[in-house]
């Protein structure tokens, strides 16, 4: 995949582009039972507060339902029908119609094709979009779509590009080395699909403007250095001044940008070998 660039036919257009999508298809009709329409929280909780600013508006979208998992079609072959455009991830889709005449969308692994033929099982072949366990992926081999736990379904590098890498598979354990950078090991017997993900040009793409910003759903963000200091910790002062602070905090007083918040008490702790770099 490539990423596009236009004219510089206004400001806007001049400094930002697009993602190629050329490549997929178009003309083709989304099964209903694969189609949802969800309502969008736009950072509010259930009782209607804001928790997350900066949130609302944004395109109508619906939400494509995607197989995590693939558990309940072991040995049943699949043949890729369609590479899609999905409005509500980064990566793309792909319905493929399995043997038994099911239907089902499946994340896009680079390099798959229409018409190619996928499998989940012991013995598929190490093959772009192909599903197996740990155990039996070669080491040193991109995965995608991991299981944290075996059964519960896809968790891990599900984004555009994404992928880790499988390690070494000792005591039961698979050695994975994150998107991040964390190692973390993982029941052998969890399942995931062998590649890396479509679409791993889609970080170079620029927005280029406020509206395609508000048109994704965010809303516009005001610097905490600009208000006053009723308003914000960063506030007051004339003219151009710094945040006046030996570190940057939120508008709540809580320290910001680089403040562990994960539970020294997480029940996964155990499962990682080294932390991500900072």
């Amino acid at each position: 995949m490539a990423v596009k660039l236009y004219k510089p036919t206004s400001a806007g257009r001049r400094i930002h582009s697009v993602t190629d999508y050329s490549v997929l298809h178009k003309k083709h009709k989304t099964p209903k039972s694969l189609l949802m329409s969800k309502a969008r929280p736009a950072g509010r909780n259930n009782s209607g507060k804001i928790t997350v600013r900066h949130q609302g508006g944004g395109f109508r979208r619906k939400v494509r339902l995607v197989d995590f998992s693939r558990a309940d079609k072991q040995n049943i072959p699949a043949k890729v029908l369609t590479v899609e455009y999905d409005p509500t991830r980064t990566a793309f889709i792909s319905l493929v119609a399995y043997q038994d005449g099911d239907r089902r969308y499946v994340l896009t692994a680079e390099g798959m094709k229409v018409g190619d033929k996928l499998m989940y099982g012991d013995k598929a072949e190490i093959h772009p979009g192909n599903r197996l366990m740990l155990k039996n992926i070669p080491v040193g081999s991109f995965v995608h779509d991991i299981e944290l736990i075996p059964g519960q379904g896809g968790k891990i590098a599900r984004s555009a590009g994404a992928y880790a890498i499988l390690q070494t598979v000792e005591a039961g354990y698979a050695l994975l080395k994150m998107p991040s950078g964390e190692i973390r090991r993982v029941k052998e017997t969890a399942l995931a699909s062998v590649g890396q993900l479509a679409n791993a040009d889609w970080m170079n793409v620029r927005i280029g403007k406020a509206g395609r910003r508000r048109l994704m759903g965010w809303r516009p963000s005001v610097r905490g250095k600009v208000m006053n200091p009723v308003d914000h910790p960063h506030g007051g002062g004339e003219g151009v001044n710094p945040i006046g602070l030996k570190y940057p905090k939120t508008p709540w007083g809580k320290h910001a940008l680089g403040v562990k918040t994960r539970s020294k008490k997480k029940y996964s702790n155990k499962m990682i070998v080294q932390r991500r770099a900072k």
